[in-house]
Formats: structure tokens, C-alpha cells, sequence
């Protein structure tokens, strides 16, 4: 009999049809499945065929959550579930609406590598690499990257980011290794630095000293893969490196450095330090900066003298007879002192651009080094023609461009000294955010009772599972863990952006990088390295920016032709104005008495070639979206990407859940009320002990109370026995407790297993609710014995958020499975005029999906547990309150305070930085739709302007640098001033 009365009630409902407002006892998938399509004329709709897809390139349960996302946003697809330890997605679709193709491709463009399979097939063994990737200068050089990387055997994903100078390429270490693939981005004419290899978190990456042989690096690693706890020893004999996998419960980095420098025949023959990769955290771009300035700087001792023996010296008398005087036949010395000053710019500072075209013709595609290369080729064998006439004729009379090609090189390399400045600034906030961590620690050694015997100062980066770090007042907090002696307040806010210091003492938990206000505190170690907050949060915002948003497709596909086309339309330029000076289709008072028909057209498709400028489309995306992310990390609010950027930007409707999102999310038990004889605190034990293993916010309130009853306890030794447990989504729970049945829930759990509602607990609920609270009914053995009360206060921001929200153009409902009554009121309270009640967790979903038919971008706010299923479905979901826990979260947006305002920042954020993303392609679009035909003279037969090639270059020097600027103008993002809640009245 035990559990009968539940089962029945499953099954009826089970056998009910579905709606928002209808509740299932069953526990619903974790994701919902796509509404059904009515099928078209001549197609078979109802026929749904089973697809199994193999995914590479996931993480974590946000990974999966968002393909799901993007295959279920698919028309015709019934049901989808990813497995991520399985590298596995099973796909129900109709094939009427969608076929395979495109449902691999929705997984591509979510970022991941997908290949249909039949049945189930063991993944392939693979590993990801991060890599530095430098001297890309457009996205020709990061699309040829991807291209031939993924031409190489083994390797199965390469993702570029040019931003950001990060390659992440996912390969099979069977086929080829990380040192490979660094020397085929070398050979491609990139320099690489290696980032990581294989998965960051327990591993370690140590730098040997004093191991000059292979005997010496074998000796450390047999002395390595001795101790508890490695996994695996890897040994870079050529880099002097050793990489280690570890169990963090039983051995750190602290022990390998000891074991290193114990090792060989007399102490202290070896030496080891932890290796930091080159630009973790974001590139290091001082070595690059220097390296434009000093090539900018040299350049301009020559390029000075030889823009003044061209532009002023012919123009001062006593200076242009000394400049015209002929050496050679009519080879003068002002021609001659231009060749010499102009050719180790062109040669010595311009080496860099013929590398880089020769290195991307090489490899099949076309860069901004190849037009940069080309444009001031042009300019200089050209003048080096003039000059070898000059010198071998007494009649010839000719123009050099010697200032062309230097000022054009000059110019250029002065863009990408002021670029690589400005993009620079876009990752400071990932920089920022490694800061808080603290350089060192106490290390505190204690004995079993927990007596001080020493402590040592240590680097951050050696603590160790388990350790007993010492924090001193005013002092960082340098990893995760929790209080074992000693009370103070933390400042949380640069974590979590609470701003009131949160007490501490005893048993409470700690973050990474919060502030110790008060007292010394004792910190035990639970999380240390890449498994802290504070080191999540710096990956959750490198993968934001190493996504690419949707529309950054738009500068992909321009890229792809766009060099090929200025080529050409350059070369076809020059062919024009020559061809027609040559049929003297103008007068001849159009050519400047200093030139040709040939100069002059020369001149027009130089001017072209180096006018254009790829760079700029390409940096306008990216660089947007980096500041966005890095100034949403810093206010506590996390986007996971570009594609959430685009679709926070459309939302038309916001959903939100109620407890804990709408209302503070701790309630308290206020009102109770017993229908049959039972001592008080017998049942409230007894409740207590149903609601024992349920993580929803109410549950808590109930156990909190319990506890109350009984004075201050820590534990819960003192429940009664408790047995076959279950939870029930959306209304309640089952258990039995000293062998009674138990139910705790709402009108409809009760309902449905066929336990009879007396009037006056009616009554109870009914006024319960009037005042926006939540009645819970109590049962035991199919009898009502008493019910409760459970108040959660709304949150004070909550009706200011809703009206700006609205003032957005931005409606907002409201979604929750507690009572009509208790959502009506609270929806009143808010401002709230569309209410879905009692909806279990599926429902959500499903009015999710229901939205979205209509064509509304929707986004669902929710405490990221019970809400994943809708966090999922909605267009964008925003987890609220997350707090540390964001790597598994399976929404789109991280809020990370308990606060609403940070809804509205978000959706704020978003929109600012799509309108600056939108006036960057303006700007780099228009740039090049009006530069080019000007530089090829279109406005020269009205007007007689022309613009000289080293205009043309010093302007597409500053088109790059003026999209990163317009992206860093982002820093100065500041939150809606009427976030203030006084401005809206509370009645």
C-alpha cells in the first residue's frame, strides 16, 4: 500500500492532456520539446524519424543547454537531449519541416563540431588547446587560420578569434599534437604561444631549471608519477616543461615543486616554478606595442627627410637648385636622396607586410598586408623605374612616388600602433578581474585539535585543497572555501556586487577575492585554481568573447571577397584612367604638369588598393562585444556570448518567475493552522522531515521554522525516519515519515489524490491568499490535518524594474506554480497585468514556446533551478541570484546579485552595444563604399580633387583604430539613471 495513493495520482494525471495551468505530477524532462507543426499539403507531418548527432566541443551543462536551445528553435523538431559526457545529441524531428543538414547546422552555429551518427558510437578521444595567436591583421587572416587548420588530420574544430588573439582547436592527440599544430600556425606566418593543453582544471604546468639533458627531465618524471594522487606526467624536454594531471585531494602543486627540487644527486640540482602561460587572461600586448613604436618612431627618421626633399625643399629657391642639380644624365640629387631614405622603409620597417601577404597567398587567401604590400610596391619599383631612366637618358622626365611608399608604411604602422593600444583596453576588464585575487597567502600548518604550529607566506597559485589559509583584516580573501575559526564582515561586492559586507564566522562559506573587513579569519580550501568563482567567472567572459555573435557572419562573408575585389577594382582602375588618357578621352589640363597619363593613373590605383581597408569590418563586431562582456563581468552581470548580446537586444516580452526572482526568495511561515488533534510542534517536525530533501525555497522556510520551534539547531538529527521520497514539480511533496503518508502541497496535489479539502482549510487558503500568501495543505494518511501560511516579501526594486521595463518597450507577466491568489496579488503589487499560476515546471516551457510562435523575442528570469527548462527555451534566459555557481547554469545571462535592476542593465547593455555595433559597420561599411570610389577619382572630373596615396593610407590607418575607439566608448556604459526605485511610488 505504501505509495499507492501517489502512483494513482500519477497516473491520472499522466493520462490528462497538458496546459499552463494544468499540473502533472510526474517530474517534467529538463528541457521542453517543441510545439507540433500542422503538416503541409502532400507531406507525410505526423512521421518523426530519430537522428543521432555527435557533438565535440562541450563543457559543461550549459553547453548542452545551448544546443538544445538552437535545435529546438528549429521547426519540426519534436524532442531533443543532448549528453555531454557522452559527446552525444539524440534528435526527435519531422522531417516534413526540417532535415538533417540543418539541424547540424543549428549545432555549428552554437559553436560546436557536429557529425551525423547511426545509433550510439563511442566519442572520439579528443582534447582542446588554447592557443596566442599574433600578427592577424583582418578577418582574411583568421578565417585562413580556421580553414587550414581544419584541413590538417586530427584536427576536428578550430575556432579564431581576432580580438582577442585567441585559436581554441579541439583535436585527436592520436593524430596530432599541440606542438604541431603551433608550427602550422607558425608556417602560416603567425606567431603562436601556447596557451593550455587538455582540460585547465587539475592540472598543472611546472618550469624546470637546471634539467640541461634527457635524462634529467625522465628522472623528474618517474619522480613525479610516483606520488599519490598524479594522474599523469607529460614532459616538453625542448621547452623544459612538465605538465601534470592530479588529484587535488591528494597532492597539489606546493608537493610536485618539492619532489622536483629533491630529485637528483645532490639538493637544489633542479628548480621549479609554476609556468603562467603567455597572455592568460588576455593577450599581453606590451611587447607588440613596443615593437610598432619603435618600428613607427624609425621609420619616421627616414620617411621625414623624405616627405620634406618631395613636399617643402622644391619649394624653398635656395634649396630646390641644390635638390635639382643632375649627377647622372637627369638623374638629380633629390631623386637620389629620396631612393636611399625610402628603401629600408619600404624593405626594413615594411618587411612585416610582405611576410604576412606572402605567408596568405601561400595558404590560398588575400589580407590587408597583400593590398598594403601591393599599393606601396606600386608606388616604389615605380619611382625606382623613374629613377634608372633618369639615369640612363638625357631626354626622360619623370615623377617619383619615393614619398608615397614611405609616408603610406609610416602611416600604416603608426594605425597599428594606436590599434593595438586601443584593443588593449577592450580586454582590461578580464585583467581587472584576475586582480582581485591576492599575490600570496598565509599558510597556516595546524595539528589535529587545530593548534597554530606554523605559518609561512606562500604565492596564491600553491594553495591546495584543503589548506588552512590565514586572512588578516583588510587583507583579500585568496580562494574559496569556508570559516573554521575566527567572525568578521567580507565585502562581496566586487564578486557578487552586494554592497553591504556580509558576516561571517564559523562554517560559512567564503569567495575568492572578496575583501576581509573586520576580524582574522581561519579559511579552509575547497576550491583553488581554475575551480574558484572568481576563475569561472574569467572563463565564463573569455568564452563570451571568443563566441561569435550572429552578426558578425555579415563581415565573414565580406571579408571572404573583399581583397580579391579591390585588386582587381584597382587594377582596373589604374587600366581606365590610363587607357583613357591614352585615347585622350579628357583634356590634358586634367594631368598635373608634374606627371603623366601613366602617373596619374598609377597614382588612382595605388590610392585604391591602400584606401581599403578589411580591418575595420572585421574588428566591429568583436571589439563591441569584448568591452560589452568585460563591463557586464564587472556589474555582476555575466553574458555568455554574442548571440546572447543580439537576442537581449530584441526582447520584446519578459517572463518572470515569482519566488525569488520577484519576491526576496526567503520566505518565512507566518500563519498556521491544525483541523484535527495534534501537538503543534509534533507537526511542524513532521512536515520538517517531508520537506527535508527538497531544495525549493518554501521547503526551507518550513525547516527553518521547525527549527525555531525547537530553539537554535544546526542539525536535523532530531527528524523523524523518513522514507520513498519524491517531489512533484509544481505542487508539493511525498514521504513517509514514521511510516505515516505524508503529502505537503497545494489544492491541486490534494485534488488529484483523492483526499477530501474540509471547508474551513478553504476558507484558510482563500483568505491566505487575499493576502499574498502562499497556503500549503498538510496530509496525513488521506487526512488534512492542518495547513500553513508562507509569506516572501517582494522585492523592493521589483515595480521600478517592471515600469522601466515597460517605458522599454518591453512587457513583462509573470509565471509561477503557486496559487492564483497569491500570483494575482503580488502581481498587483508589481505592476504586473498577465498572470500564468499553478504552471508546472514543463508549463513554463510551454507558454515560453507559445510566445515565441507569435514571433516575440523572449526572455525568462528565474532562480536557474527549477525555471532551467524554460531558462532554455526562452530566447534568452536570464539565471538571477546565481551567485558562484555559474558553470553549470543553463542560462544565456548570469545575473549575479539577488537584484532585478540588473534584468533591465542587461537588456540596457545589450541595446547600447548593438547600436554601437550597428554605427561601426556604418562607419566601416560607408567608410569603404565611398572611400573607395573616391580614391579612384570619381570626383576628379568635377571637382579636380584627388586624393594622394599617402592620404589614402593615413586614412585607412585611422578607419581601424577609429572602430576600436567607437567599441571602447562601451567602458563609459553607466546603468539607466531611473534605476531608482523612489521614483516610482509604492501605492
Amino acid at each position: 500500500m505504501s505509495g499507492h495513493m501517489i502512483d494513482m495520482a500519477i497516473q491520472r494525471i499522466d493520462s490528462k492532456k497538458d496546459s499552463p495551468t494544468r499540473v502533472a505530477l510526474i517530474p517534467a524532462p529538463h528541457y521542453p520539446p517543441m510545439p507540433h507543426y500542422p503538416p503541409s499539403i502532400n507531406v507525410n507531418g505526423d512521421e518523426v524519424r530519430e537522428l543521432n548527432i555527435q557533438v565535440l566541443g562541450m563543457q559543461c551543462a550549459a553547453c548542452a543547454g545551448s544546443i538544445e536551445k538552437a535545435v529546438k528553435r528549429l521547426p519540426g523538431i519534436e524532442d531533443a537531449t543532448v549528453a555531454v559526457l557522452q559527446d552525444r545529441a539524440q534528435v526527435f524531428y519531422h522531417p516534413a519541416f526540417v532535415d538533417e543538414s540543418k539541424i547540424c547546422e543549428a549545432i555549428e552555429d552554437a559553436g560546436f563540431e557536429a557529425q551525423v551518427i547511426q545509433g550510439y558510437c563511442m566519442p572520439e578521444t579528443k582534447t582542446i588547446c588554447r592557443l596566442r595567436v599574433k600578427g592577424m591583421t583582418c578577418t582574411s587572416c583568421s578565417n585562413s587560420i580556421e580553414n587550414n587548420l581544419i584541413k590538417l588530420s586530427g584536427i576536428k574544430k578550430a575556432q579564431i578569434s581576432l580580438a582577442t588573439e585567441e585559436a581554441v582547436v579541439l583535436y585527436d592527440p592520436k593524430l596530432i599534437n599541440y606542438t604541431q599544430i603551433v608550427e602550422a600556425i607558425d608556417d602560416m606566418g603567425f606567431a603562436t604561444d601556447l596557451i593550455s593543453v587538455g582540460e585547465e582544471r587539475d592540472q598543472v604546468v611546472l618550469k624546470i631549471e637546471g634539467a640541461h639533458s634527457i635524462s634529467g627531465m625522465h628522472l623528474i618524471k618517474i619522480s613525479l608519477d610516483a606520488l599519490p594522487g598524479v594522474k599523469s606526467v607529460d614532459i616538453d624536454i625542448e621547452g623544459e616543461k612538465v605538465v601534470i594531471a592530479y588529484d587535488p585531494e591528494l597532492t597539489g602543486p606546493r608537493a610536485f615543486i618539492e619532489i622536483v627540487e629533491s630529485t637528483g644527486s645532490f639538493p637544489g640540482q633542479y628548480k621549479a616554478s609554476l609556468c603562467v602561460p603567455p597572455g592568460q587572461g588576455g593577450p599581453d600586448r606590451r611587447a607588440e606595442i613596443n615593437r610598432y613604436r619603435r618600428s613607427f618612431l624609425w621609420s619616421c627618421i627616414f620617411t621625414v627627410p623624405v616627405f620634406l626633399l618631395s613636399m617643402v625643399f622644391p619649394y624653398v629657391p635656395s634649396l630646390k637648385e641644390g635638390l635639382d642639380t643632375k649627377m647622372v644624365k637627369m638623374l638629380t640629387v633629390g631623386e637620389l636622396l629620396r631612393w636611399l631614405l625610402a628603401t629600408p622603409v619600404q624593405f626594413v620597417f615594411g618587411r612585416q607586410f610582405y611576410v604576412g601577404a606572402f605567408r596568405s597567398l601561400q595558404h590560398g587567401s588575400a589580407n590587408m598586408d597583400l593590398l598594403v604590400a601591393l599599393g606601396t610596391n606600386a608606388a616604389y619599383f615605380y619611382s625606382v623605374y623613374t629613377v634608372i631612366r633618369a639615369a640612363t637618358s638625357v631626354e626622360f622626365k619623370g615623377t617619383d612616388f619615393f614619398e608615397t611608399s614611405a609616408m603610406l608604411i609610416s602611416f600604416i604602422l603608426l594605425g597599428k600602433f594606436l590599434e593595438i593600444m586601443a584593443k588593449g583596453k577592450t580586454s582590461e576588464a578580464i585583467a581587472k578581474l584576475m586582480q582581485l585575487a591576492p599575490p600570496t597567502a598565509i599558510l597556516l600548518r595546524v595539528d589535529k585539535d587545530g593548534t597554530v604550529l606554523e605559518q609561512t607566506e606562500i604565492s596564491t597559485k600553491l594553495i591546495q585543497r584543503n589548506d588552512i589559509i590565514k586572512v588578516l583584516p583588510g587583507s583579500k580573501v585568496p580562494t574559496d572555501g569556508f570559516v573554521t575559526w575566527g567572525q568578521s564582515h567580507v565585502n562581496e561586492s566586487m564578486i557578487t556586487g552586494e554592497a553591504n559586507p556580509v558576516p561571517k564566522k564559523q562554517g560559512d562559506k567564503v569567495i575568492g577575492g572578496t575583501m576581509n573587513q573586520g576580524g582574522i579569519l581561519h579559511v579552509k580550501a575547497t576550491h583553488v585554481g581554475s575551480e574558484t568563482a572568481l576563475s569561472q567567472i574569467v572563463r565564463l567572459v573569455e568564452a563570451a568573447q571568443m563566441a561569435k555573435a550572429p552578426v558578425q557572419k555579415l563581415a565573414d562573408g565580406v571579408s571572404r571577397y573583399f581583397v580579391p575585389f579591390v585588386v582587381v577594382f584597382a587594377v582596373a582602375t589604374w587600366i581606365g584612367w590610363f587607357a583613357a588618357g591614352k585615347a585622350n578621352s579628357y583634356s590634358k589640363s586634367w594631368i598635373p604638369s608634374s606627371m603623366d597619363a601613366f602617373e596619374l593613373a598609377l597614382q588612382f590605383g595605388v590610392s585604391v588598393l591602400v584606401i581599403a581597408c578589411p580591418c575595420a569590418l572585421g574588428l566591429a563586431t568583436p571589439t563591441a562585444v569584448m568591452v560589452a562582456t568585460g563591463e557586464g563581468a564587472t556589474q555582476g552581470v555575466l553574458i555568455k556570448g554574442g548571440h546572447a548580446l543580439e537576442s537581449a537586444h530584441k526582447v520584446h516580452q519578459m517572463i518572470f518567475d515569482k519566488t525569488g526572482t520577484l519576491t526576496i526568495g526567503k520566505p518565512v511561515v507566518v500563519s498556521s493552522k491544525l483541523f484535527k488533534h495534534m501537538v503543534l510542534q509534533k507537526f511542524y517536525e513532521t512536515i520538517a522531515a517531508a520537506e527535508a530533501s527538497s531544495e525549493h525555497p518554501l521547503a526551507r522556510a518550513i525547516i527553518d521554522n521547525a527549527k525555531s520551534m525547537r530553539g537554535e539547531s544546526s542539525d536535523l538529527s532530531w527528524l523523524p525516519e523518513v522514507n520513498n521520497f519524491k517531489s512533484l514539480p509544481g505542487q508539493g511533496v511525498y514521504a513517509e515519515v514514521g511510516g505515516q503518508e505524508v503529502l505537503v502541497g497545494n489544492m491541486q496535489l490534494m485534488t488529484a489524490s483523492n483526499i477530501d479539502v474540509p471547508e474551513e482549510a478553504i476558507d484558510y487558503l482563500q483568505d491566505m491568499e487575499k493576502q499574498a500568501r502562499t497556503g500549503i495543505l498538510v496530509a496525513i494518511n488521506k487526512e488534512i490535518y492542518g495547513a500553513l501560511a508562507i509569506s516572501d516579501p517582494v522585492k523592493p526594486e521589483a515595480k521600478a524594474v517592471v515600469a522601466i521595463l515597460k517605458s522599454m518597450g518591453v512587457l513583462s507577466m509573470m509565471v509561477t506554480g503557486d496559487n492564483w491568489g497569491t500570483a494575482n496579488s503580488i502581481a498587483r503589487e508589481v505592476g504586473i497585468e498577465k498572470v500564468y499560476a499553478e504552471t508546472r515546471p514543463q508549463g513554463k516551457a510551454d507558454i515560453v514556446k507559445e510566445l515565441q510562435s507569435t514571433g516575440k523575442t523572449v526572455a525568462m528570469v528565474g532562480d536557474g533551478i527549477n525555471d532551467s527548462p524554460a531558462l532554455v527555451a526562452a530566447d534568452v534566459g536570464m539565471a538571477i541570484g546565481a551567485g558562484t555557481d555559474i558553470a553549470i547554469e543553463a542560462a544565456d545571462i548570469v545575473l549575479m546579485r539577488n537584484n532585478l535592476e540588473d534584468v533591465v542593465t542587461a537588456i540596457h547593455l545589450s541595446r547600447k552595444t548593438f547600436r554601437r555595433i550597428r554605427l561601426n559597420y556604418v562607419w566601416a561599411l560607408g567608410y569603404n563604399i565611398l572611400g573607395i570610389p573616391i580614391a579612384a577619382g570619381v570626383l576628379f572630373p568635377f571637382t579636380g580633387f584627388r586624393l594622394p596615396p599617402w592620404v589614402a593610407g593615413a586614412a585607412m590607418a585611422s578607419s581601424s583604430v577609429s572602430v576600436v575607439m567607437s567599441s571602447l566608448l562601451l567602458k563609459n556604459y553607466k546603468k539607466p539613471i531611473n534605476l531608482t526605485v523612489p521614483k516610482f511610488p509604492t501605492s
